[in-house]
C-alpha cells in the first residue's frame, strides 16, 4: 500500500456523499438542479432498510475506502433505525449526516411529519423509491410472499398508508395505492417535492463559494 504521505492530494472541493440507494434519484436530481458538479455519489443499498443495524459499519466500511479520494465527506443518511449507532460512527470518523430521524422525516420537514404522525401514529410511509420497489424490499424482502401470514405480523397495528410524493407520476401513484390496498390500509397522498433534501444539502454539500456568500 503506498503510503499516506506519498498519496496525491484530494481534488480541492471534490465531495464525496455515501448515500442510501433509496434516495438516489432524489440527491442526483437536486445536484443536477443546482449544478453541483463537484459531487459525487456512492449508494448503499437500500435492502439494508430491512436490517438498520447494518448501516453503521457498511457506512464506516465506506469512509475508509474512499478516505484521502476526496476533499470532503458526507453521510447521505438519517439516522434510518440505527438507534443512534449511526451517529457514533459519524462522530467517531469526523462526519456529518443529513438531519432527521428518517427519510420520511427528511422530505416532508419535521413539522409536517410531526403533524402526519399525531394525527395517525399507525401510519406507513412511502417515497417514490419504496413505492416503486414496494414488492422487491417490502413484500419480498420481508417474506410476505412466502409466508403470506406475516403481513398481519408487521403491519396488523397499522391503520393508514401516507405516500410522500417528490415528483408526480401516476405511474408511481398507482403502485403506492395498490400497496395500501394489500395492506388493507387507509391511502393518503402527501406531495412533498425535493425542497427539504435540497435546503439540507445546501447547509453542508454546496460549493464553498455558495456558502461563504450566503454568510
Amino acid at each position: 500500500m503506498q503510503p499516506e504521505s506519498e498519496r496525491p492530494a484530494p481534488p480541492p472541493d471534490r465531495l464525496l456523499v455515501i448515500a442510501c440507494g433509496a434516495l438516489a434519484h432524489e440527491l442526483v436530481r437536486v445536484r443536477d438542479m443546482n449544478g453541483w458538479d463537484h459531487i459525487e455519489f456512492q449508494c448503499l443499498p437500500a435492502e439494508l432498510h430491512n436490517y438498520p443495524e447494518k448501516i453503521p459499519e457498511a457506512v464506516r466500511d465506506k469512509v475508509w475506502r474512499n478516505r484521502g479520494r476526496f476533499s470532503r465527506i458526507f453521510i447521505g443518511y438519517a439516522d434510518c433505525g440505527t438507534g443512534g449507532l449511526l451517529d457514533a460512527v459519524i462522530e467517531e470518523e469526523g462526519l456529518e449526516r443529513l438531519p432527521g430521524a428518517h427519510c420520511y422525516e427528511l422530505f416532508a420537514g419535521t413539522r409536517q411529519f410531526e403533524a402526519l404522525h399525531e394525527s395517525e401514529i399507525g401510519t406507513f410511509y412511502l417515497t417514490d423509491f419504496l413505492a416503486e420497489h414496494f414488492q422487491r424490499l417490502i413484500v419480498s424482502g420481508l417474506g410476505i410472499d412466502r409466508f403470506p401470514e406475516l403481513r398481519e405480523q408487521y403491519f396488523g397495528h397499522y391503520k393508514k398508508l401516507v405516500y410522500l410524493v417528490q415528483k408526480d407520476n401516476p405511474r408511481t401513484e398507482s403502485k403506492a395505492r395498490e400497496a395500501a390496498e394489500f395492506l388493507g390500509l387507509e391511502y393518503e397522498r402527501v406531495y412533498t417535492g425535493d425542497v427539504m433534501l435540497d435546503d439540507a444539502l445546501k447547509v453542508v454539500v454546496a460549493p464553498r463559494s455558495l456558502t461563504d456568500s450566503d454568510t
